[in-house]
């Protein structure tokens, strides 16, 4: 096989080498050392060499599918400074807002009253939900719809802002709140599982946990963290009775609703 000669110029400074019967390659930075080591390699390649080596390049010439392209796209690696790469960094607006990041649109002005008024309006007591252990709360779909009402669907939106963390239990995840293109609140979201098969589930819960975090920075069902309206709350619509396991007959003391039953296999005694 005839002597080939190429070189292949990458974004940045280019790193050169040339071998009798091998391809003249040009490396990137990041390949730069390695290749110093093996062959010498110099900052850029003699005018001399340079031209001979375009010109000893058929036109017919099949380029090595081995070889980085020069157009190839880096941004699956890290930036600098970025411990995440772009692919997964969710948060990138057709702007260039990096969410995992920026704190672009924090606190500069105020939402127009119309919008304040619906994430301010005082919850129905309807949609209010107990647990047994007599914690109080809002399911999380009702925090999607207010924030629906106040800017539209696809107004708003939850941009990761760290990797998701799955420990032995537990799966946490942090998130931004970003509203009408500007960011309003981070929480970190958490759930725990108690099977590997579970995990999945447990990361939606999470996401789920960070925006009713986030919410409280809006100020939407606000009462629900005001000790005087929890107490108020509970003597009015709420009770604790004994119940009784079915099949264990194991009895404890539980919360629920004035307006709701205990559902099997609890029964009140």
């Amino acid at each position: 096989m005839a002597s080939r000669t190429l070189l292949r110029v990458q974004a940045g400074a280019i790193r050169f080498t040339r071998q009798q019967g091998h391809i003249i390659r040009a490396f990137s930075p990041l390949e730069a050392p390695k290749a110093r080591a093996l062959y010498g390699t110099k900052a850029s390649p003699p005018a001399k060499l340079q031209q001979r080596a375009v010109s000893t390049i058929p036109e017919d010439f099949d380029v090595d599918t081995d070889l980085p392209s020069p157009t190839t796209s880096r941004a699956a690696e890290p930036a600098p400074g970025n411990p995440f790469p772009e692919s997964a960094t969710l948060g990138v607006d057709v702007g260039g807002t990096d969410w995992s990041r920026s704190y672009h649109g924090l606190s500069t002005t105020p939402f127009d009253k119309e919008i304040s008024d619906i994430l301010l309006a005082p919850i129905d007591p309807d949609d209010v939900e107990m647990k047994p252990d007599g914690l109080i709360y809002l399911p999380e779909i009702k925090y999607r719809r207010i924030l629906n009402r106040a800017f539209g669907p696809g107004g708003w939106g939850l941009a990761p802002r760290s990797e998701t963390n799955v420990s032995a239990r537990v799966v946490s995840r942090e998130y931004a709140l970003v509203c009408l293109g500007r960011l309003v609140a981070i929480a970190r979201g958490e759930q725990e599982y108690f099977d590997p098969a579970g995990i999945a589930t447990a990361t939606e819960a999470c996401k789920s946990n960070a925006l009713m975090r986030c919410c409280k920075d809006l100020g939407i069902a606000s009462e629900l963290w005001d000790p005087r309206f929890i107490r108020e709350f509970k003597q009015k619509y709420c009770v604790d009775v004994f119940v009784e396991h079915v099949t264990t007959k194991k009895k404890r003391k539980m919360w629920r609703r004035k307006d709701a039953k205990f559902e099997y296999p609890w029964k009140e005694c």
